[in-house]
């Protein structure tokens, strides 16, 4: 929930703090470097192996709550909000990573089908803050914001009381300031990495511009009415039970194999996705987007099953981090690109830019070692 909290009320902080539409883009950016430099130096410093997650789990997310509320301040500028979104960001590091750390150290059958409740509940949160926009009219922003990093300190606060280290844990005694290349020396491991970074260039490019898709379709078709918030939240929220759904079929079908499916379906989205907005039917629009919000998703915890798998016991955290941070690495560049593409070009074709990511990802899942 903290990870999209400001895209949720962005029409009220524009107002606010009379920032420009392109500031979207930045703030979702800002979260995404945070990430990045919060996962490096996670990894770097092996924090998630050295350490009890639960206890790293709950020490970041009260301090990435604390970051939240600081969008509340009524002196803040683009700058200063850029700011408390990257440090919300940083400490998401010892959140989202941690959490899948902690799965795989509870479970070594079926871990994609743990990981899929755990990535499910994330789209969840993920798209939350959205539903809280909707009921603004009753709720002021400031009280989604309040809302969101209270769910968070609650969040962390249940995981290390009904969570303590799993059965399968090995803890690292030292660091291994090596690992970030070490581990990109499995091919089985440089596979499930390169697609699941072709993955993350697509989602969250994807998750930032739904709230404008629906945006651009009410002004081409203008005898449309979307409730925009409401909307994106279950366009967002659904992939959340997709998740859980893809990680059963994993276990009947194979990991590897409905990876490939869901990152094939979300690159044919990408690159149809032009025809849909010229279409005049919104219930085949919305339709659309719904099974998007499905497969964009499906198979993030497939990819990190795929990962953990393959990763020395004693890295599996590192290696997870690892992954995140060059993922989340790409993001910000989909994300800017989908930004710049919008300021200098009123056509809906860009979003088959995000199919590029899809494409290599493929091309690393079948690629012979």
């Amino acid at each position: 929930m903290l990870w999209f909290a400001s895209n949720g009320i962005m029409p009220n902080l524009v107002s606010a703090f009379g920032l420009t539409e392109s500031a979207v883009g930045h703030l979702t950016s800002a979260v995404q470097f945070g990430f990045i430099m919060g996962t490096l130096v996670f990894a770097i410093l092996s924090i998630a192996d050295r350490f009890s997650p639960s206890k790293v789990f709950l020490s970041c997310a009260l301090l990435g709550a604390l970051f939240n509320l600081g969008v509340i301040w009524e002196g803040n500028s683009l700058v200063t909000l850029l700011a408390f979104r990257f440090c919300t960001g940083f400490f998401l590091a010892g959140i989202y990573p941690v959490g899948m750390k902690i799965a795989a150290d509870y479970f070594e059958k079926g871990l994609g089908k743990s990981l899929g409740f755990l990535v499910g509940a994330l789209v969840v949160g993920t798209a939350f803050p959205h539903l809280l926009n909707e009921m603004t009219h009753t709720l002021s922003w400031v009280s989604v914001l309040v809302g969101t990093s209270s769910l968070a300190v609650l969040g962390g606060v249940l995981m290390v009381s009904l969570v303590p280290d799993g059965p399968f844990r090995k803890p690292s005694q030292k660091l291994h300031l090596s690992a970030f290349l070490k581990v990109f020396q499995n091919g089985k491991f440089r596979s499930a990495a390169f697609g699941y970074f072709g993955h993350m260039w697509e989602l969250y490019a994807f998750w930032a511009f739904v709230p404008l898709m629906l945006k651009t379709y009410n002004m081409t078709h203008p005898t449309t009415t979307f409730n925009i918030p409401l909307l994106a939240f279950f366009i967002i929220a659904i992939g959340g039970l997709d998740c859980v759904l893809g990680g059963y079929l994993a276990e009947a079908l194979g990991t590897k194999r409905v990876a490939f499916v869901a990152l094939l379906l979300s690159g044919i989205c990408c690159l149809v996705s032009p025809l849909l907005f010229a279409q005049t039917s919104e219930v085949v629009f919305v339709a659309f987007l719904l099974f998007w919000g499905m497969v964009v998703i499906a198979d993030s915890p497939l990819f990190s099953t795929l990962v953990a798998q393959n990763a020395l016991p004693e890295l599996k955290g590192t290696a997870l981090t690892i992954v995140n941070c060059v993922g989340f690495a790409i993001t910000i560049v989909s994300i800017q690109l989908l930004n710049g593409l919008n300021t200098f070009t009123i056509s809906n074709k860009m979003y088959m830019v995000l199919a590029l990511g899809p494409f290599l990802g493929l091309l690393a899942l079948v690629r012979k070692r």
